[in-house]
């Protein structure tokens, strides 16, 4: 600890201890994390959304009781979405329902963005044979549609988890962001730092993840947002035309069976229409402009502007 003598006396006088390194990047983290009002408050519905649907099922019962006097019931202040086609609270069911959907977008989106960047990186880095081979790779994944794959998928494989599930939607949804970042880095490897890393013989390895993909954070991070959206999306699509066994509980559970119990046709059954599509809504807004936010923080140039 630094110590101060004091010129006129013979006490030692402590220097205040340095403040942490870590408290202040948090600040600065948070401080341009809300000079975007709507990011911030993305940032904040997300989280929110984050806690209740990993903490909320700790509090829920495991069954829900059913009430058959109940079924369709309207909303009430202790009830805001009313009950679903078995006399079941529909608020219960998307705080438990919510768990899967955040665990599938983003297992989904970590393994296509990882496959993406990755591969994306080297074929533009190395060229010749090897971009050869991943390009072609890429263009035979992009000439299958998705959704007819996940048919005939479902048709012969049961995926029965979300983890499962995710690694599906994750396997297929790479190869427009490869291409991206195939682009991305054609760019960068021209630049004056990577050939002076070149020439200095860094290694293939260090080059590529400690120069040139932290100059892509930002479009990695809004791609990984679209990549979560859209397995979000995929996945609700999935369970609502019936491609995904119908085990547990999620959102796009819910969808289904309230397109497929009728409850268009009951006056009380709006909330259990409406309860799913607008927690899906509301997440994926959060996600978008959440990343505005993260993608001013990441990028120098639109934090200086």
């Amino acid at each position: 600890m630094s110590q101060i003598v004091d010129a006129g006396t013979t006490e030692l006088q402590q220097l205040p201890p340095p403040e942490g390194k870590d408290a202040g990047a948090f600040r600065t983290f948070m401080r341009a994390l809300m000079r975007s009002r709507t990011g911030f408050i993305g940032f904040l519905v997300f989280v929110g959304m984050v806690l209740v649907c990993l903490i909320g099922p700790l509090f829920t019962p495991d069954n829900l009781p059913t009430d058959t006097s109940l079924i369709y019931g309207p909303a009430s202040l202790t009830h805001p979405f009313g009950y679903d086609s078995e006399g079941r609270d529909v608020f219960i069911q998307l705080i438990d329902g919510g768990r899967a959907v955040i665990l599938v977008g983003f297992l989904a989106a970590l393994l296509s963005t990882v496959i993406a960047v990755v591969f994306g990186a080297l074929a533009a880095y190395l060229g010749g044979r090897v971009d050869a081979i991943i390009v072609a790779a890429t263009d035979i994944v992009l000439t299958v549609p998705s959704i007819i794959l996940l048919a005939v998928l479902a048709a012969f494989y049961r995926v029965g988890s979300a983890i499962t599930l995710a690694i599906i939607l994750g396997v297929l949804g790479w190869p427009g962001l490869l291409r991206a970042v195939r682009a991305q880095v054609f760019s960068l490897r021209q630049r004056e730092y990577i050939e002076a890393a070149r020439l200095l013989d860094l290694g293939t390895t260090r080059i590529v993840i400690r120069e040139i993909l932290p100059n892509m954070a930002s479009f990695i991070l809004m791609n990984f947002v679209i990549g979560m959206t859209n397995a979000i999306y995929a996945m609700a699509g999935l369970y609502l035309l019936g491609l995904a066994p119908m085990q547990g509980g999620n959102w796009g559970i819910m969808i289904n069976f309230a397109w497929t119990r009728g409850a268009i046709f009951f006056d009380g059954s709006l909330g259990y229409i409406l309860g799913p599509v607008l927690a899906i809504c509301i997440l994926q807004l959060s996600l978008v402009t959440m990343a505005r936010s993260f993608e001013e923080i990441l990028n120098p140039r639109l934090r200086h502007n």
